[in-house]
């Protein structure tokens, strides 16, 4: 899922003491953005959007405080030999907060909602794997054709796949494949998310929502295992400054803060050593380029040209205060069963400049004739200065920048729109496989922001989605992202880690690769 990420500025940190509440139990935490809406057919795809929402609802499966992937809705399920047919047993004490059951008709409806062309949603493309999915979701078939059926009066939830699909399981965590209420949808229509009428099957359930101010939920006395949530509620606190949200920590007013600023690290670390964490994390921060017609990013030398004058290390270890790797590939480190693609960068910096300026030149640009390139990013200033950085990068090449901010719903809807050149993006997995990064380059997808297209590129993916062999499935997704690599199809810049502020007085927060941390695992120690 896309982030916007990072801010930096002047921060007092005049006490080393961390208030510190006592007997609370709510959940304050500090989340970098705006939910978009309770309908999961709506969601924008930020990683503090899913934070809420894997509170307020569950899937089929659900994570563990480590990440790993347990029984959801779901007790038990099986997959048939030729790895196409998925079987869900849903649970007898499965209900809705407004004490409804949950049944397989409620997957039935919610997978259809999501992938209702009407609905645009942005993450359909997440359900493709199912059998029918793309031809409803382009409108080319009736939500009757999607590979899905409930069974046995709505305890069984039958799922049939266009190909085997090793990361089907992992997928399922995602909101994408979680439920919605069909008799509430039939009683409001699209006001069934209204606070007046939202009904979900998480831990938690919704009670306020001031906008750009914070969320409220609290404990869902309906959900199977409410007996075990420790917390009476959670408030979610809309912070895009991370300099204020560090500063409300301190105060006491959060027990998380969901990102600080990388170049505060060393100083928290030093204040906050119990309360400030660090972790390896399945994300890239990368630049898009516009592939639409009309746009100078469209010349593969300008690409390139643009590629080899970014300073990597520069951005990682200077600009980023070494809190970033930097990042040849669009593929993070980490992904299972996937050796990363990086991009050939040969000889050293003043040959890669040499090399820049004379693609620039045989694309018709020069000292009488400069490129002009509109950039957008999403406003924080550590993103800002990030583009600073860049535009100074490529000045040398006679390369004129003009920068564009605005905050992160709006920045992406705009570069959704291909209203830029150039674009800053960030890509954190929604599961553990390389496919998820992948498809983000697959024509036609929504969060394919560029609108980069190429036929053989679809071709591999398409062959590494109907391939049973592992091994095999992992050739097929290294020669994709090496044919992008090779066309500069955007510029990889730098692997993510996550950072969190977390109040040590807080159990069962545990640091995992997916930076996932429901609620109903967390409790305030006695």
């Amino acid at each position: 899922m896309f982030t916007p990420r990072l801010a930096v500025g002047p921060l007092l940190l005049a006490s080393t003491c961390l208030a510190l509440p006592a007997g609370a139990e709510t959940l304050d935490i500090g989340v970098t953005g705006e939910l978009a809406s309770f309908d999961t057919s709506q969601v924008s795809g930020g990683i503090w959007e899913s934070q809420i929402l894997m509170d307020v609802y569950e899937g089929l499966v659900k994570k563990g405080p480590d990440g790993e992937i347990l029984p959801g809705m779901a007790t038990s399920w099986e997959v048939s030999e030729d790895g196409l047919t998925y079987t869900f047993h849903l649970r007898e004490d499965a209900a809705w907060s407004d004490g409804e059951p949950v049944t397989a008709e409620d997957f039935v409806f919610g997978w259809r909602h999501l992938l209702d062309p009407a609905n645009a949603s942005k993450y359909a493309y997440m359900l493709y794997p199912v059998v029918g999915a793309e031809a409803v979701n382009t409108g080319q078939q009736p939500p009757e054709a999607l590979g899905v059926a409930a069974r046995d009066d709505g305890r069984t939830f039958e799922v049939t796949l266009e190909s085997p699909t090793p990361y089907f399981t992992q997928l399922l965590t995602h909101y994408t494949a979680y439920p919605a209420p069909k008799h509430a949808f039939d009683a409001h229509g699209k006001d069934y998310v209204d606070l007046d009428h939202i009904v979900t099957n998480g831990a938690f359930t919704p009670e306020a929502w001031v906008s750009q101010s914070h969320i409220s939920v609290q404990r869902n006395p309906e959900y199977y295992d409410a007996d075990a949530v420790a917390l009476d509620g959670v408030t979610y606190h809309t912070i895009e400054d991370r300099n204020a949200g560090v500063s409300r920590f301190r105060a006491g007013e959060l027990d998380i803060m969901r990102e600080y600023s990388s170049s505060m690290y060393e100083l928290l670390r030093e204040q906050l050593p119990d309360a400030t964490h660090m972790s390896t994390y399945l994300g890239s921060y990368y630049y898009v380029f516009n592939h639409r017609e009309g746009h100078p990013t469209t010349d593969p030398q300008v690409r390139e040209a643009l590629s080899l004058a970014t300073r990597r290390e520069v951005i990682s270890e200077q600009i980023m205060g070494g809190t970033f790797q930097p990042a040849l590939s669009f593929v993070p480190d980490g992904i299972d069963h996937y050796r990363v693609q990086e991009m050939a960068l040969e000889g050293d910096m003043d040959a890669r400049m040499a090399r820049a300026r004379a693609l620039l030149e045989d694309a018709g640009y020069g000292p009488d004739t400069p490129l002009h390139l509109r950039l957008r990013y999403n406003t924080t200033d550590e993103h800002k200065k990030i583009a600073v950085a860049m535009a100074a990068m490529w000045r040398p090449l006679g390369v004129e920048v003009e920068m564009i901010n605005a905050e992160a719903t709006v920045h992406y809807q705009t570069i959704a729109e291909g209203d830029f050149d150039i674009a800053r993006a960030g890509w954190i997995a929604d599961y553990n496989d390389a496919e998820n990064f992948l498809t983000l380059l697959r024509s036609g997808v929504g969060n394919n922001y560029g609108a980069y297209a190429d036929p053989e590129y679809d071709a591999l993916l398409d062959r590494a989605a109907e391939t049973l062999d592992l091994d095999e499935r992992q050739q097929l997704l290294q020669q994709a992202e090496a044919l992008a690599m090779d066309d500069h199809a955007l510029i990889p810049m730098l692997y993510y880690v996550s950072r969190n502020l977390v109040n040590p007085a807080l159990d069962g927060w545990e640091d995992n690769i997916e930076d996932d941390h429901p609620s109903r695992w967390v409790h305030f120690a006695e």
